[in-house]
């Protein structure tokens, strides 16, 4: 009976146990669907209201927002004020953080967000004073102007008087958890207006090359023998090949004076005539720490290295299907996510002279108007101008004086203080010439000049060497003379292009066009095409800026600017079309000097070519225009092809690689395996040549290097081509090398089977969130960052998807937005850029662009009102509050 009476218990015991268990279940059940619901709150909390009716302060009249399936703005207002007021309020809507980042990158004030490591970027952008001069600008700008800035700061202020921390973005949620003391302050005007400086920065042109260069004297110069450097100077950074690739004008157009733009006479235009054919606030993250220039500045708009620039062409009506212009543009920025650009429509509801705006294009979150893009009459594009406006100067310091035509004067000096999330506040010094803040001491290539190179001809003198010839007391120091760094009018520039109704205007608002300078080219409605070179491009003294300069001599100054008037122009060519690529603008008998450090022009040659072939075949369209901008062609990769039919390589399968380039076509697709071999080789061949090396040369610049392997290829008994650091003696046993190193490399990476070889995920593009993103903590980057996609294109190809020779093939510089404006009908114009209109990860419009992207697709741009009315998804009314 005991035992009998016994079984039933461990069946109630496994019961209980069975129900304990489903309990502990269901509670982590339960606590685990709380946290989802927690977390999906969290991260959509901040998602724009897109539709309905919002109350706000501060507008005057009702405007109307209407969005399209891609979730791009059109902003329809009754007055400028609203209309500027709205788009800032739109931007903070999508992009607030984005635009908070950059205000505290332009200010020098990171390390308030990120703490420690980020105090060295601080006190380099402290030193350049980028918020300084935005703030000057500000005060100088004209009423009408300033109340459109302040109209924009207005209606960001109104978004975030309703929105803090997480309620703003995700990002501050994140953020909050280890830096809790971090508060969002109201939008100025001049954090507006910084951002000008911060594009300029990105694309500064040569000053890592005028570094490199000094560098390169210092390190591998003989005193003894300066022709000898400067020789290998000349070697590694050649001429422009003026005999190969175009310039932009062939031949300078005769045109009226600039006059003001609503006075500009209905003047008539000669035919240019051209030939043209550590720790941080946040302790549980390793945030990266800048340690040089590039790296200082490039938490702007990611990686500022290989493939900065841009291409943009215009073709006149004699050349299209339609008898109008067309219009591309796709200027190429390091990759950022989300991308630099935001698109929107500005649409006063009647256009006035008080309201004067029907504009659409590319904006940038955090500066109102448009940036590129068209109204009812005109088209604009831009591209680097790639002109010289920025110069390293060796300094003479004495305590608080330094040198200057043979006396001591007292250097300017002002303190400021780099406030550290959770640390110390960090005092600093700025020390500055006559001809800017003195930058060594903040960066290693900046402080190595300073170190190792003292003169601007090259020799290559040693400080001891120096001094005995100057009898000059002190250290040296490196100061940076920068356009940038002088009070400009860009911030009403933009507003002039807005509102351009003929060339006059175009040319009107290029000349307040200063920094940064930029190709500006243009098409209207009546069919007209034209360029006009704009910018503050200074006249030097007795230097060119190729290299560091003396700056205890004003000979070396800069002695002015050039003369709007005098800067190169071209108005209806007899060619048919314009094309700017960041190649050279003019030749060398042009009346100033411009540049030694243009881009090599490959890209402008390729699509000058498809231009004309394509036009030789039928008239052009807008499906033409796109398919130059994807056009991958790689102009070493036809060399390497055919030079490599000559090589014995050892090995079956490095012969079966070579083999792949017999029949390529030299197109960078993604799915070619040919390509994917021929970028390798490319890579393996420049380290070989440059960089394994006892002392290694330079390899940035992938356009430069083509120029320069070119010519060695030609001839054979160049010294270069042997290297006794990795057993080379030759060309042909340089070549061997490279090849089979090449194969070994993608067998690998991507296995011995050379046909399922392909490009497109060797050169995948990771987007990356530029602060989050690179927390080093992988879930943190997995809520910001996606990718990787695979891509075509490459360094200095038409697909301008740049990536690192040495580093990595990952894609780094990209064609941030591409656009074909088609002057016949701008409903039929299409556009794309990298990421979406959305800064909120997990928005449907976080990525909702990239695919397309990558593939080289555009969509239509809705622009007449019926367009934008049939394309509307969602429509939001800001109401005046009350």
């Amino acid at each position: 009976m005991t035992t009998e009476s016994a079984e039933p218990a461990p069946r109630h015991l496994g019961a209980k146990i069975g129900r304990i268990a489903f309990l502990v279940v269901a509670a982590l059940l339960v606590a685990a669907v709380a946290a989802a619901f927690f977390v999906v709150w969290t991260i959509q909390r901040s998602f724009p209201q897109t539709a309905g009716e919002l109350q706000v302060d501060g507008l005057q009249s009702e405007v109307v927002v209407q969005r399209d399936a891609l979730g791009v703005p059109t902003i329809t207002a009754d007055s400028s004020h609203d209309l500027f007021y709205a788009q800032g309020y739109v931007h903070a809507q999508d992009r607030f953080f984005e635009m908070d980042f950059r205000r505290h990158v332009t200010s020098g004030r990171v390390a308030e967000m990120f703490g420690e490591s980020q105090a060295a970027t601080d006190m380099f952008l402290r030193t350049l004073g980028w918020r300084d001069v935005a703030e000057q600008e500000v005060e100088a700008l004209d009423d009408t102007t300033r109340a459109y800035y302040q109209a924009y700061a207005d209606g960001v202020n109104a978004y975030l008087a309703e929105h803090d921390g997480a309620e703003a973005s995700l990002e501050y949620a994140v953020l909050g958890m280890q830096n809790p003391e971090y508060e969002i302050e109201p939008w100025e005007p001049a954090d507006s207006v910084a951002w000008l400086k911060a594009m300029a920065w990105d694309l500064r042109t040569n000053i890592e090359d005028e570094t490199e260069r000094a560098l390169l004297v210092a390190e591998t110069g003989d005193p003894e023998a300066p022709a000898d450097s400067m020789a290998m100077l000349e070697q590694l950074y050649p001429s422009y090949p003026f005999d190969e690739n175009p310039v932009i004008v062939p031949k300078i157009s005769t045109v009226p004076q600039v006059v003001s733009g609503t006075d500009a006479d209905a003047a008539s235009y000669d035919d240019g005539g051209d030939d043209a054919g550590g720790q941080s606030a946040i302790t549980t993250v390793e945030w990266q720490q800048a340690d040089n220039v590039i790296e200082a500045a490039g938490m702007l708009l990611g990686d500022a290295g290989e493939g900065i620039g841009s291409n943009s062409w215009v073709v006149s009506g004699a050349l299209t299907a339609t008898g109008m212009p067309l219009l591309a543009n796709d200027p190429h920025l390091g990759a950022a996510l989300p991308s630099v650009w935001y698109q929107v429509q500005l649409r006063c509801s009647t256009v006035s002279d008080e309201c004067p705006f029907d504009v659409s294009g590319f904006s940038f979150s955090g500066l109102p108007g448009i940036v590129i893009g068209h109204n009812e009459q005109v088209a604009w594009g831009f591209t680097n101008l790639t002109t010289d406006v920025a110069d390293l100067y060796v300094e003479k310091i004495d305590g608080d004086q330094y040198w200057r035509d043979g006396e001591l004067v007292p250097l300017d000096v002002r303190e400021e203080t780099v406030k550290v999330a959770g640390g110390d506040d960090i005092p600093l010094t700025i020390r500055s010439t006559v001809h800017g803040p003195i930058v060594s001491g903040l960066t290693d290539d900046f402080t190595s000049v300073a170190d190792g190179l003292v003169a601007a001809d090259g020799s290559g003198l040693s400080q001891g060497e120096t001094d005995a010839a100057s009898g000059m007391s002190g250290e040296y120091a490196v100061s940076l003379r920068w356009t940038a760094l002088d009070t400009g009018t860009t911030a009403q520039a933009l507003f002039a292009l807005n509102t351009a109704k003929d060339f006059d205007d175009f040319r009107h608002a290029a000349s307040l066009f200063d920094v940064p300078a930029q190709n500006l080219i243009y098409a209207d409605v009546e069919g007209n095409i034209g360029y006009q070179a704009p910018g503050r491009l200074p006249i030097r003294g007795a230097g060119d800026g190729w290299l560091p300069q003396p700056g205890w001599d004003s000979a070396y100054d800069w002695t002015g600017f050039i003369p709007f008037e005098e800067l190169p122009v071209s108005y209806n060519p007899s060619s048919g079309y314009i094309v700017t690529a960041n190649n050279a603008i003019v030749t060398d008998d042009y009346d100033h000097f411009l540049s030694r450090d243009w881009d090599y022009g490959y890209r402008a040659a390729r699509i000058a070519h498809l231009i004309e072939r394509k036009a030789a075949a039928a008239p052009l369209t807008s499906a033409d225009m796109r398919a130059i901008q994807n056009d991958n062609e790689m102009w070493i990769g036809k060399k390497l092809a055919t030079v490599m039919g000559d090589v014995a390589v050892d090995g079956e399968g490095p012969q079966e690689a070579v083999d792949l380039l017999r029949t390529w076509d030299a197109q960078n697709n993604a799915d070619s395996a040919a390509a994917a071999y021929a970028n390798v080789l490319w890579s393996h061949l420049v380290t070989n040549l440059f960089a394994e090396r006892e002392e290694p040369l330079p390899i940035g610049g992938q356009g430069r290097l083509f120029t320069v392997v070119d010519g060695m290829l030609d001839d054979p008994s160049d010294p270069l081509w042997s290297n006794d650091a990795i057993g080379a003696s030759g060309m042909d046993e340089m070549l061997a090398l490279s090849a089979e190193e090449a194969y070994d490399e993608l067998v690998a990476l991507q296995g011995d089977v050379t046909s399922r070889w392909n490009w497109g995920s060797l050169h995948a593009i990771t987007l990356r969130s530029d602060t989050l993103g690179s927390s080093g903590i992988a879930p943190i980057e997995a809520l910001f960052n996606r990718g990787p996609y695979p891509v075509g294109g490459g360094a200095s190809v038409v697909n301008a998807t740049g990536w690192d020779i040495g580093q990595s093939y990952e894609t780094t510089t990209v064609p941030s937005m591409r656009m074909v404006i088609d002057l016949s009908d701008f409903d039929a114009s299409s556009w794309n850029h990298l990421t979406g209109a959305s800064g909120h990860a997990f928005h449907a419009h976080y990525t909702d662009q990239t695919e397309n992207w990558s593939r080289g697709l555009q969509t239509v741009w809705a622009y007449t009102p019926d367009a934008v009315d049939e394309a509307t998804v969602d429509t939001l009314v800001l109401a005046p509050k009350g």
